[in-house]
């Protein structure tokens, strides 16, 4: 049976690890044609992966944030395989912890050149050439920090609420074109990103308790994002645009209280 992505070229931004990563080999063993870019060495090793597969890729190291990488990304695509369908903004910092009042400006101009003004660049630029196939698919990696406060630093959260606002913009933006733009807002992943999170409750005996606070009592794999985004890219999801699809394990879908469970009476 051809994969849901059989004859499609597609960009992966923020591809060296993580949900990048897990969506590139997902992408390729449905049958598309990657340009996978990240600022990190690891993009290679991605590519290394997807070719030990039989895949087709050509990887890059790039910033998201810069306009002129992305446009290489863009152009690498159009060479390589005579044209673009699917483009996935997904390269993103945290910003750590630092609090409201401990955030420099030039914290925040960092953060939101990656997280916000990347997607940007890739739905300009990526966006056009994609229009020229009258279809195609831009999913942009969000976050629920961007939905309610509680799951990012300030920055982070601020700039991924932008990126909801950003694909709900450019959906109106493309009316016409056949061109759809979405969100994915993943909860906490284990990924790079969150690995000093992980690494400690492991050291301290607590690992159980990542993740408790959504109903599924754990945290997610990137594998579970890259399903989501191989959803938005295929054409089975023909008719979703313009949305923000959370994937975080029922995190919320409710704000922080004291469960009452059945059986059980609550504090």
């Amino acid at each position: 049976m051809a994969g849901r992505l059989e004859g499609k070229s597609a960009i992966i931004t923020g591809a060296g690890s993580g949900i990048g990563r897990a969506t590139a080999l997902l992408f390729a063993r449905n049958g598309a044609r990657l340009v996978i870019g990240d600022k990190a060495e690891s993009v290679h090793e991605t590519a290394k992966l997807i070719r030990d597969e039989g895949g087709e890729v050509s990887a890059l190291q790039m910033n998201a944030g810069k306009e002129e990488d992305v446009q290489k990304l863009v152009e690498t695509a159009r060479l390589s395989y005579g044209g673009l369908d699917i483009a996935y903004a997904n390269a993103g910092i945290s910003g750590g912890l630092t609090g409201l009042f401990e955030h420099t400006a030039d914290d925040w101009q960092q953060i939101l050149q990656v997280n916000l003004i990347g997607p940007f660049l890739l739905i300009k630029h990526a966006g056009q050439q994609i229009m020229k196939k009258g279809s195609g698919s831009i999913i942009c990696t969000a976050s629920v920090a961007g939905i309610r406060s509680g799951a990012g630093c300030p920055a982070y959260s601020a700039s991924k609420a932008g990126v909801i606002n950003l694909v709900q913009t450019a959906a109106q933006q493309l009316s016409g074109t056949g061109v759809r733009v979405n969100a994915i807002c993943p909860g906490l992943i284990e990924t790079g990103m969150t690995e000093r999170a992980f690494t400690y409750a492991r050291e301290k005996g607590v690992e159980e308790k990542i993740g408790r606070l959504n109903p599924l009592r754990r945290a997610g794999q990137p594998q579970e994002i890259a399903f989501a985004a191989l959803f938005l890219a295929s054409d089975e999801s023909s008719y979703v645009n313009g949305q923000a699809i959370v994937v975080d394990g029922g995190l919320s879908s409710s704000h922080p209280v004291t469960r009452q469970e059945t059986g059980k009476t609550a504090a």
